[in-house]
């Protein structure tokens, strides 16, 4: 049922590229007539959104092909046969590293279709901040119930969070990066201690402290 190890794949948050920002000002160029005011013009050459100058190499590169896809170290039917969750309120697409019994860094694909959106809010999509603290919890829930932890789907709970903060607001057609790390694991008693952090675009979005009830068959 759990997945025993897994290939590691380095992951910085920093890496990660946030479209949505123009790297310099929109040009302009000056057109004069005889007996006129000076006008100006706004080019139509396109424009490319990014966050940190390109070299002359990545402006040849179509933007479609430009930026590498996430790697897959667990797919969602691997997460399914982990996690006990299932829709609307499995919260995990695809966990891109994985460090046994440490920790592990997952993604949600925040999409437009998400049941909450209706209602959260109509007008401005925003995805709940008790949502992403459950996506986040599930991450931790994919480093416990791992045999490295000894923790059992059966007897899985999240006991609380805490110092829990929200530092900008995820939207539609944004990606969750969730990187959880198990701080401290008491397996008398069956409670593990975990840290999360979350970012959209590098950006952190969320973080907190997390524990989880563990317990084996």
């Amino acid at each position: 049922m759990a997945v025993a190890s897994y290939s590691l794949v380095p992951f910085t948050h920093t890496s990660l590229s946030q479209p949505g920002r123009l790297s310099q000002p929109l040009p302009f160029r000056s057109l004069s007539f005889p007996g006129s005011r000076l006008l100006t013009h706004r080019s139509n050459s396109p424009h490319h959104c990014s966050l940190n100058v390109h070299s002359s190499t990545d402006k040849d590169t179509p933007i479609e092909t430009r930026y590498p896809a996430f790697p897959t170290v667990m797919d969602i039917n691997q997460i399914r046969e982990i996690l006990p969750h299932r829709f609307p309120f499995l919260l995990v697409d695809r966990v891109i590293e994985y460090n046994p019994g440490v920790s592990a860094v997952a993604i949600k694909n925040v999409t437009i279709n998400d049941n909450f959106f209706p209602g959260h809010f109509p007008e401005r999509p925003i995805m709940p901040g008790v949502l992403m603290v459950e996506a986040m919890a599930q991450v931790g829930g994919i480093v416990m119930l791992q045999p490295e932890v000894g923790g059992s789907r059966e007897n899985f709970f999240f006991a609380g969070v805490d110092k829990v903060r929200f530092r900008k607001p995820v939207i539609a057609g944004d990606t969750l990066v969730m990187r959880m790390t198990l701080i401290k694991l008491q397996k008398r008693f069956g409670i593990a201690k975990m840290e999360g952090k979350a970012y959209v675009g590098g950006d952190l979005v969320c973080e907190g402290e997390f524990l989880m009830a563990t317990g084996s068959d």
